[in-house]
């Protein structure tokens, strides 16, 4: 007897993030029903905590502005920053990134998205092969009053509660030491009062790019169930037709005419699963429900699995009270150094966050690492906003986490370092700051180091001296924007299995995936913009699908993958004779 489906929609979707919603809404634009569901009681995901960036090479904006780019620039720069990181970022789907970039824009912003360019922040590697500024864009602030009720069922009070725009960020991080950082201080201001004055509740980043994505879904009808994760995928004759969501009264069976896409985050908050393939717990900006899900779910239909042992890394400040504050601009800014715990520098402290992250854990298997400490001249403290100290300076100091002394050998003293080392270490690091040239690491080399330095400090923005005490010592651990590694999917974002074909009927997309920018990031906005693109490719590729029968048979019903109702990712049972997850 034929399991009967308690209801049929043309595409099921998993996550409310940036892929998630991006797919719903070009289902719905194709004329297909879309249902989304969310693991946790929260929607907005990881993306609603994020900058909200996406790097879109060619997008329509460069052209208005007047910035030169091309496909095949783009496509040369994603060689030159990527290289050869296999299936994940093969050149299949890099050129599917690349040229579905001005159509899903534009399908977007048709339907009310509000694009703002980022227009001074550079590509990561602005000096490799195809390198550019001004490939970001973003969300304009977006009203949170107009999604009425849904804002308090979203990750809304998580996020920063300010109309802020990612090119805001680096000049607020000097509004009180330079001009430009005053006069956008100032806008920043008066843009928040003129949302209290009229009566708008204005946030930006992140919250504000998955709000307006809600809002679009919302018109077009696309219903969303909370509380409601994936946790079985049935699949007829090889082909997933539907799945099994587990909420709070019961299992659900849903059949997805056309496919299933999961789009619901990677496994950052999962402790398990961060050991064993990171070989630590993590410090992660990602939402609470990033823990591995839907990849579990994936891997169970036989879904193959890519580059787990990466993350989207960086530095991080540890909180009083557990986790950590990503860090961002402090590291880069004059007046400061980051050393290991013997008192050495061993990378460019204006790198990349990803690039930093990733030398901080290398560096950490040879010389202890892991925390690092970033010190600084007084100079620093008093002319640059340091967001991960703004936690509260008087519980970070009780915890050990700031340290402070009134000089560099009483400093070393109290982080248990060799005076002379640290010493030496500054002694040589005041003599690049003087010379504008870092002959050790090639740091304040690029626009990209530049963008977060002082253009009023002379010879170079990045390398002011340490000279001026009294000196700070803050602890800098491994943080992370989400995990890298996932369902490894095709052009058409496909899952893909051990022998990489497609499963029929399963997609997925944004951090559920192996990640198109393999083991590095080219630009800002780097994690979202290949969400909302094979979200979007997902999508199109489910519609032009011959609808599935009405109903799985038996067979299909007993052989589908299970999870026993859990919504933590249980040990899959594979065939092909897999490693475990867990």
């Amino acid at each position: 007897m034929t399991t009967p489906w308690d209801r049929e929609v043309d595409v099921l979707v998993a996550g409310s993030g940036a892929a998630g919603l991006t797919a719903a809404i070009t289902a719905a634009d194709a004329g297909l029903t879309a249902l989304i569901v969310e693991s946790t009681s929260k929607w907005g995901g990881t993306t609603m905590l994020s900058g909200g960036g996406l790097w879109m090479p060619t997008n329509p904006l460069m052209k208005k502005l007047g910035i030169p780019d091309s496909r095949a620039d783009a496509l040369t720069y994603m060689e030159a920053a990527i290289g050869d990181a296999g299936p994940a970022s093969s050149p299949e789907r890099r050129e599917a990134f690349v040229d579905n970039v001005p159509r899903v824009f534009n399908l977007l912003a048709g339907l009310g998205v509000r694009w703002s360019a980022a227009k001074d922040y550079p590509d990561y590697y602005p000096d490799r092969p195809g390198g550019r500024t001004g490939r970001g864009i973003e969300v304009q602030p977006f009203n949170a009053k107009r999604l009425g009720d849904w804002v308090t069922l979203s990750r809304a009070n998580e996020s920063v509660p300010a109309p802020l725009k990612t090119d805001d960020v680096w000049l607020l991080s000097r509004a009180w030491s330079t001009p430009t950082g005053f006069v956008r201080g100032a806008q920043f201001v008066f843009r928040t009062l003129g949302g209290i004055v009229t009566g708008k509740r204005l946030v930006g980043l992140g919250a504000s790019l998955v709000m307006t994505l809600m809002e679009i879904a919302q018109k077009q009808g696309t219903e969303v169930l909370l509380d409601s994760p994936v946790t079985e995928l049935v699949i007829d004759d090889g082909r997933v037709v539907g799945a099994i969501i587990t909420t709070k009264n019961g299992p659900v069976r849903i059949r997805a005419r056309r496919g299933v896409i999961l789009g619901a985050g990677g496994f950052a908050q999962n402790k398990e699963w961060r050991q064993k393939y990171h070989g630590m717990a993590g410090n992660s900006s990602a939402a609470a429900g990033d823990q591995g899900t839907a990849i579990a779910v994936g891997v169970r239909a036989g879904g193959a699995l890519a580059m787990m042992d990466d993350a989207w890394w960086g530095s991080a400040v540890p909180s009083p009270k557990g986790g950590a504050q990503f860090m961002l601009s402090e590291r880069s800014m004059p007046f400061g150094i980051i050393v290991d715990q013997a008192g050495s520098r061993y990378t460019n402290e204006s790198a990349s966050y990803i690039d930093f992250g990733h030398d901080m854990i290398n560096h950490d298997r040879e010389t202890p690492a892991i925390p690092s400490w970033l010190i600084l001249d007084i100079r620093h403290r008093r002319r640059y906003l340091s967001s991960a100290l703004l936690a509260g300076g008087k519980s970070l100091r009780e915890k050990g986490i700031v340290v402070s002394a009134d000089t560099i050998e009483e400093l070393a003293t109290k982080l248990h370092m060799d005076p002379a080392a640290l010493r030496a270490t500054v002694t040589r690091f005041n003599g690049f700051a003087k010379t504008g040239v870092d002959e050790d690491f090639g740091r304040g080399r690029t626009v990209y180091d530049n963008y977060y330095g002082d253009p009023g400090v002379k010879p170079n923005p990045n390398l002011g001296p340490l000279e001026k005490g009294p000196f700070t010592a803050v602890q800098v651990v491994p943080g992370d924007l989400g995990t890298k590694g996932g369902l490894l999917t095709d052009e058409h974002a496909r899952v893909l299995d051990d022998a990489g074909i497609p499963i029929a009927g399963l997609y997925a997309a944004g951090n559920t995936t192996a990640s198109v920018m393999g083991h590095t990031y080219p630009g800002p906005g780097s994690t979202i913009a290949p969400a909302v693109v094979f979200g979007y490719l997902a999508a199109l590729h489910a519609a032009a699908q011959t609808a599935t029968s009405t109903a799985a048979s038996p067979a299909a019903s007993a052989s589908a993958t299970t999870t026993s109702g859990s919504t933590a990712p249980a040990e899959p049972v594979i065939q092909k004779e897999k490693e475990p997850l867990v």
